[in-house]
């Protein structure tokens, strides 16, 4: 089951480890996926959750490259603007300077331009997963860090009241996106497999229908590339992201 977080308050996981340096530089992973969190759990970070939403309907004619890119710029933002307004509002207290880590995960077809992305209904993950069955597909992700500054200015509550926008509030200082690529080779699916699998209620919320870490692995035959990636984060290209940006040993 989809674990739900309010985007009006932040929720801490704490991972408490034994000789370990920390990332000098607090992060918020802007995602309500539990996977996302998981995943980035196991490399022992710290970390505050904050959940977005955001229209994700791609656009006519619009390149799976581009749509993704679009995705973790759009959750970037909106996470940067809920912040800010959990700020002026005395919910949250922010550090000076912290990452905005946005992510977001498509299946793409053979032909490299038909997007794969979470079934609307049963008809629809029918849909593609005729598409994908007996062939190959790929899975990409995004991953963009958004490094912010609280403008000294306004490092003060009590001038917040007075900022009209978080343009005003916060600073963009640096600003990096990664899109990591995965092959996936299906096994031919039967009209039972797929009614079967749809029952179960694992595709709900899944770009292309499945999770490669649930049910759905036993119909992969085949991966070529981060398997991370295919569950909806790419670990170690984040974490070489992250160290880039904070210039840190993680």
């Amino acid at each position: 089951m989809r674990e739900n977080f309010s985007s009006a308050c932040l929720k801490t996981v704490h991972i408490i480890v034994l000789n370990y340096k920390r990332v000098a530089m607090d992060i918020i992973l802007a995602s309500g996926s539990p996977r996302r969190r998981e995943l980035l759990s196991r490399a022992k970070l710290d970390f505050t959750i904050l959940s977005v939403d955001i229209d994700e309907t791609p656009h006519d004619n619009e390149s799976p490259k581009d749509y993704i890119a679009r995705m973790v710029a759009a959750k970037a933002e909106a996470a940067i603007e809920q912040l800010n307004i959990n700020l002026k509002n005395n919910q949250t207290d922010l550090p000076e300077s912290f990452i905005v880590l946005t992510s977001d995960t498509i299946g793409v077809l053979a032909d490299g331009k038909t997007v794969l992305v979470k079934p609307i209904n049963r008809e629809h993950a029918y849909s593609m997963w005729q598409q994908m069955s007996d062939n190959t597909h790929e899975v990409w992700t995004a991953v963009q860090a958004t490094q912010i500054s609280l403008l000294p200015q306004l490092s003060e509550k009590s001038e917040l009241a007075n900022t009209p926008n978080y343009k005003q509030a916060f600073q963009v200082v640096n600003q990096q996106q990664i899109i990591e690529r995965t092959e996936v080779t299906f096994i031919a699916l039967t009209k039972e497999m797929m009614r079967n699998y749809w029952d179960s209620g694992e595709p709900a919320d899944k770009a292309g229908g499945y999770g490669i870490q649930g049910l759905g692995a036993t119909w992969v035959s085949r991966i070529n590339g981060s398997y991370t990636n295919v569950v909806g984060l790419p670990l170690a290209q984040t974490l070489a992201l992250i160290k880039d940006m904070t210039d840190t040993s993680i």
